[in-house]
């Protein structure tokens, strides 16, 4: 049916919670599209032929084919279109850095503003969810095995498209609950549990085994997954051994990784009173980083009831890396932004608890290997923040229990395991691997695209090992 365009050029703006209200709890910032709303901004999209915004999505959703039945009102024939493509579409639709990828590319936007990708996406899945009422039917089983190590974003979608495909496949989680970082390190009021919950159980209703407190390369190894029936394995334990600077006073009390700090909040629910995992309620925090980990940790601390808290980054805010809307909310929630500026040491008390933070200035001087321009230090500009918590978000790297456990896997001088181009395999035969443990912490979706090229490898594999 011919849809009437809308030829606003802006977006229809997210409803979210009033920031005075939503810093003082962890329930979802942004309220999502009404239906109408819904309808509306998906009649701005054009329909391109060339469809640029699907090139730029790592997963190949069609992105104007399911906008296209969000604008004639065909919701469910819009999640087809969204689950053909993504394992987790409710997720995507929250945390995807939309501006960078499919968004980025929107034709509307060249005179206006994008189409709101990310939000129909989040609009069709929730819409799915609330209404549908059949059950996921079981793919027919081919009799192979596959395993999985990791149950974050890479390993659950390479997980749906392999069980798609009939393999039987298990998925081993080393901690207690599946999800990954998108149960222990995306806030509540960013992504609720309860959708992560949901995906994870359409995943289950289609035959995926999900296999909890399982630390391979200690229960089992690598080796013993082959032994048990397993044709191949793909690594997606995800990137996370956190990083320190090295600088004094990082073994003070009061110092996080905003890893433990994100986990201690999000899967151990330390905000909740009578928790029984501890977390430091501060005054004063300082989170170093720019990220959107940065964001995550300095809005939580908000939440807990934090006076002041500080995001600590040494270039300026044009080159934070977090996403502009996670940084538009960090503000709006009264987080103070102290850019060009760098940690030289923490500072304790006689009791070993950190009392403040010692920064210099920077300025920016000549681009790095990056192309962004390197920060420099300002001469005599030394600062101190008073401050009793300080969270390091500085990035992460794997884990190297696996690698120390499985003889002749490769991996570079970061840890991070090597592969043989996009399809994942590694220096093992049958040992393919993706998403953060080979490229270090990166978004949710180019996991998600590394599982799904690792899930069409395996199939071949398999396929042609058999043959």
């Amino acid at each position: 049916m011919a849809v009437k365009r809308n030829m606003s050029p802006n977006k229809c703006p997210m409803p979210v919670q009033d920031p005075e209200v939503r810093r003082n709890n962890f329930e979802e910032v942004a309220l999502g599209y009404t239906y109408e709303m819904a309808v509306e901004e998906a009649k701005r999209c054009l329909n391109c032929p060339k469809k640029p915004c699907r090139s730029a999505c790592p997963v190949a959703i069609d992105i104007p084919a399911f906008i296209e039945r969000v604008a004639n009102e065909d919701m469910e024939g819009a999640f087809e279109v969204l689950s053909a493509s993504s394992a987790l579409p409710a997720v995507c639709g929250r945390v995807c850095p939309q501006e960078n990828q499919c968004e980025g590319k929107c034709v509307r936007g060249i005179k206006g503003e994008s189409v709101g990708i990310g939000r129909l996406e989040r609009f069709v899945a929730d819409y799915h969810r609330e209404h549908a009422t059949a059950t996921p039917k079981v793919p027919e089983q081919n009799g192979h095995k596959v395993a999985i190590i990791g149950a974050g974003p890479s390993g659950l979608t390479a997980a749906g498209d392999l069980a798609k495909l009939g393999y039987k496949v298990t998925v081993y989680e080393a901690l207690h609950v599946a999800g990954g970082v998108l149960s222990y390190g995306i806030p509540q009021f960013r992504l609720p549990k309860e959708i992560v919950q949901k995906e994870i159980d359409n995943l289950k209703a289609i035959g995926v085994d999900i296999e909890t407190n399982m630390v391979i390369g200690k229960v089992l190894t690598i080796d013993e997954l082959f032994e048990m029936g397993n044709e191949a394995v793909y690594i997606a334990s995800g990137a996370g051994l956190p990083r320190f600077m090295n600088i004094p006073g990082e073994s003070l009390n009061g110092v996080y990784s905003a890893n433990e700090f994100l986990t201690r909040i999000n899967l151990m629910k330390a905000y909740k009173e009578g928790s029984k995992t501890p977390i430091k309620h501060s005054k004063n925090v300082a989170v170093v980083g720019g990220g959107n980990v940065a964001m995550d940790a300095a809005r939580s601390a908000k939440r807990l009831g934090a006076e002041n808290v500080y995001i600590v980054y040494r270039r300026s805010m044009n080159e934070l890396p977090a996403r502009k809307e996670e940084v538009e909310h960090a503000e709006e929630e009264g987080i103070i932004f102290k850019t060009l500026t760098n940690p030289v040491e923490v500072i304790g008390d006689e009791n070993g608890n950190v009392c403040g933070m010692k920064c210099v200035e920077m300025e920016l001087g000549e681009p790095d290997e990056s192309g962004r321009r390197r920060p420099v230090v300002k001469e005599g500009s030394e600062l101190t923040l008073d401050i009793d918590t300080m969270i390091m978000s500085i990035g992460t790297s794997p884990n190297p229990l696996i690698r120390s456990t499985t003889p002749g896997l490769d991996t570079n001088k970061h840890g991070c395991i090597i592969t043989d181009g996009e399809d994942g395999l590694t220096t093992r035969e049958g040992v393919y691997a993706g998403g953060d443990a080979v490229t270090g912490a990166a978004t949710v979706i180019l996991a998600m695209g590394a599982g799904k090229s690792a899930a069409k490898a395996i199939d071949e594999y398999i396929k042609n090992k058999n043959a």
